[in-house]
C-alpha cells in the first residue's frame, strides 16, 4: 500500500516538473493528435500534414512578429491591419507598374518593397506613440487598427485588387522548389533569422531586458526607448512578409483579411509559453504554438465542427493557456525560493 502511494506521489512529481519545464503546450499537443487520430482516419495522413504545415505559414510568422513585441512587455492589436494595408498596398503598386506583358519582375519587386515599407512605417508609429508618448501597448495598437483599417477601405472602396502578375502568384503563392512550397522556405528563413537575432544578437537580449525590468534595463544604460520602436517596426516587417505571401496566395490585394489574426497569434504566443508581462518567451515555442492552432482548426473541420464553435474552442484555449503559464510561473517562483 505505501509502495503504490509512493509511487503515486513520484508519478505526480514528474508531471509536475514536465510541466513547470515544458509548459501547457506538449499537454495541448498530446491530446489533440490523441482526439484527432481517433475521430478521423485521414488527420494523420502525409497529404493532411502537408496541407497543416503549408497553412500554418501565416500564423507562424505573424505569431513571432507579435512575440517579439510581447518581449517588451507590448501587445500588437495591429497584426490585422498591418496584413490588409500591405496587402492593397502591393497590389496596387503591381497592378500600376506591371505593363501586362512579361514577367513583371520589376513591379513584383516595387511592389513588395513598398508594401513592407508601408508596413514599417506603421510600426514605426506603433512604437513611438508606446515608448515616447508612454501611450500604453493596448491603446495604441488597437487605435491604429482602426485608422489603418479604414484607410485600407479608403483606398479600395472595399473592393480587393485584381491584376498582379501572374508569376507572383505562380512562384509565392503556389510554387515548390524541392517538392515542398516555397512559402514553407521563406517562412522557415524568417524562423531562422528571429530565433538567431532573438537568441544571439545584442539587440535581441535587449528586448528580454526591457520586459523583464524596464527600469533596471535604463539604469544598465540601455536606451529602451529606441529599442522599444525597433521591436514594433521589426514586429510589422515580419507582418508584412505575411501578408504578401497570402496576397499571393489569394491572388488579390484584399482590405479585408486579417480579421482573426491578432487573437490567433496572443494565443499562439501564449500557448508557446510567451509571458503577456513581458521578458519570457522562445521561438521554438511560438511557432508549435502557431501549428498546433493550424492543426486544431484542420482537425475541426475533418470532423465538421462549425466555423462559429472554432472560435469558441480557440478563445477557450486562449484563457486555459494564460491561466496554466500564470500558475507555472507560480511553480517556478516557489521552485526559486
Amino acid at each position: 500500500m505505501s509502495h503504490e502511494l509512493l509511487k503515486g506521489k513520484n508519478l505526480k512529481e514528474y508531471f509536475s516538473i514536465l510541466f513547470v519545464r515544458a509548459g501547457v503546450l506538449p499537454w495541448f499537443l498530446g491530446i489533440a493528435l490523441i482526439t484527432f487520430t481517433f475521430a478521423s482516419n485521414n488527420f494523420l495522413t502525409p497529404t493532411n500534414l502537408a496541407a497543416i504545415a503549408r497553412h500554418s505559414t501565416d500564423l507562424i510568422l505573424v505569431a513571432m512578429a507579435q512575440m517579439i513585441v510581447m518581449l517588451t512587455a507590448g501587445l500588437d492589436f495591429s497584426v490585422g491591419v498591418i496584413l490588409a494595408m500591405t496587402s492593397v498596398v502591393a497590389s496596387m503598386t503591381m497592378v500600376a507598374l506591371w505593363s501586362g506583358y512579361g514577367s513583371g519582375w520589376e513591379a513584383i519587386a516595387i511592389g513588395c518593397l513598398t508594401g513592407l515599407f508601408v508596413a514599417a512605417c506603421i510600426g514605426l508609429v506603433n512604437g513611438i506613440g508606446v515608448a515616447f508618448f508612454r501611450v500604453p501597448p493596448f491603446i495604441m495598437t488597437l487605435g491604429m487598427s482602426s485608422i489603418i483599417f479604414g484607410l485600407a477601405l479608403t483606398i479600395t472602396g472595399g473592393i480587393p485588387i485584381y491584376g498582379a502578375p501572374e508569376s507572383f502568384t505562380n512562384i509565392f503563392g503556389y510554387g515548390t522548389f524541392l517538392g515542398v512550397s516555397i512559402t514553407i522556405w521563406i517562412t522557415l528563413l524568417c524562423i531562422s533569422f528571429v530565433f538567431i537575432f532573438i537568441n544571439f544578437t545584442k539587440v535581441g537580449r535587449y528586448f528580454y531586458a526591457i520586459g523583464g525590468n524596464l527600469r533596471a534595463a535604463e539604469l544598465s544604460g540601455i536606451n529602451t526607448r529606441v529599442y522599444i520602436v525597433g521591436a514594433y517596426v521589426l514586429s510589422a516587417l515580419i507582418t508584412g512578409i505575411a501578408a504578401l505571401l497570402i496576397t499571393a496566395r489569394l491572388e488579390t490585394g484584399e482590405p479585408n483579411i486579417g480579421a482573426n489574426y491578432p487573437l490567433l497569434s496572443i494565443a499562439a504566443c501564449a500557448i508557446g509559453g510567451v509571458s503577456l508581462l513581458g521578458g519570457v518567451g522562445r521561438v521554438q515555442n511560438v511557432v508549435l504554438g502557431a501549428f498546433f492552432i493550424i492543426l486544431i482548426q484542420n482537425g475541426m473541420n475533418l470532423m465538421r465542427v462549425g466555423s462559429y464553435l472554432q472560435m469558441v474552442v480557440i478563445g477557450a484555449l486562449l484563457i486555459v493557456a494564460i491561466g496554466a503559464e500564470y500558475f507555472r510561473q507560480q511553480m517556478l517562483s516557489k521552485a526559486k525560493k
